[in-house]
């Protein structure tokens, strides 16, 4: 397979086109050309072009993984049941669990035209006022998300939400001993923090699992477009969304360079502010956030072990892998103090 921006790593584009012209026939009308998307460190995402359209084509990365981890066929489903509702989502077009065709399985999606914010000088030139409504906006739409009933679209058996937050515990810290290559401070007395102090869940609802600003595209009318990467998302604690954004916000203030700084813009709502526009958005009690911010850190400080792990293999694709191993203590670290703050 040559490694081309014509075929990316992880496509074989002659299987590809024969599949799509077998379950899409008239989709393709030219010839099929891919890039793989900077920025992505789980799931690979490819923009699919042919002349005239474009689609978005996501696998597994190339490397091990847990066998619960980036599973097809739960975002394909999440995208469907979602695509009706308020919630802005890509339509999923096709689904293709056959390992055969470009050796993992695959989904494919619209294209949506729209700005994933990750930079705070670009966030920045649109101005105080739009980035700060942006900011609300983002609590907005994940308020939206937690109000749709999955029940009513199909995603009643999605997940237990019964005991889910001490599942995911489990399974973090299992995933971070399938992950371990090396001491990281701290992370398992977070660990244990974390579950000598559980709260108790309110009502359960459709979890996004990595809700952020660089998560979304913006259109030019300052309007979230699109929601995207929905591999870790799942029915269970709607506060668990609410701790990462918190999180990511604070980290980005905290340690600038180390996250995506978007939130670093003039005019981006603070914490209390944007933990007060989903409570009363939600009408959720958030009085135990410390304990979701803390959750949250520790959950990505496994995530970025992994990472960390997979590149000591070899088995990463794309640029900025080899500092990924530098974030885990910084996670670990506010993690132990978000907990301390509760």
């Amino acid at each position: 397979m040559s490694d081309t921006p014509e075929t990316p790593p992880g496509l074989d584009l002659a299987r590809l086109r024969e599949r799509l012209d077998a379950d899409l026939p008239g989709t393709v009308t030219g010839p099929l050309h891919a890039r793989l998307f900077e920025g992505g460190r789980s799931n690979l995402t490819y923009l699919l072009e042919d002349g005239t359209s474009r689609w978005v084509l996501r696998r597994p990365p190339l490397g091990h993984v847990l066998a619960t981890a980036h599973d097809m066929a739960r975002e394909y489903t999440v995208l469907a049941a979602l695509h009706p509702t308020r919630v802005p989502v890509p339509r999923p077009l096709l689904l293709v669990e056959d390992t055969e065709v470009i050796g993992a399985p695959f989904y494919l999606m619209e294209h949506v035209d729209g700005t994933p914010h990750r930079d705070a000088a670009a966030l920045a030139a649109l101005g105080t006022e739009r980035v700060h409504a942006l900011g609300l906006h983002l609590v907005d739409t994940l308020v939206d998300l937690h109000a749709v009933d999955p029940d009513e679209v199909g995603l009643a058996a999605f997940g237990r939400p019964e005991g889910f937050l001490e599942r995911q515990l489990r399974r973090w810290g299992k995933q971070l001993d399938a992950s371990r290559s090396r001491e990281v401070a701290g992370i398992d007395d977070l660990h244990e923090q974390l579950a000598r102090t559980l709260p108790d869940s309110p009502a359960p609802a459709l979890v996004h699992g990595d809700y952020r600003l660089d998560n979304v595209l913006v259109g030019d009318d300052d309007r979230i477009r699109a929601v995207l990467d929905w591999e870790m998302s799942t029915l269970g604690d709607p506060l668990t969304d609410v701790g990462l954004l918190v999180m990511y916000t604070e980290l980005a203030r905290r340690f600038d360079g180390a996250l995506p700084g978007a939130a670093l813009a003039p005019g981006f709502p603070t914490t209390a502010e944007l933990v007060g526009r989903y409570a009363a958005g939600s009408g959720r009690d958030v009085s135990a956030l410390g304990w979701y911010v803390g959750f949250a850190s520790f959950k990505l400080a496994v995530v970025l072990e992994g990472i960390h792990y997979r590149f000591t293999q070899g088995r990463t694709v794309g640029a900025g892998f080899d500092r990924v191993g530098e974030l885990v203590p910084l996670f670990v670290s506010f993690g132990l103090t978000s907990l301390k703050e509760r």
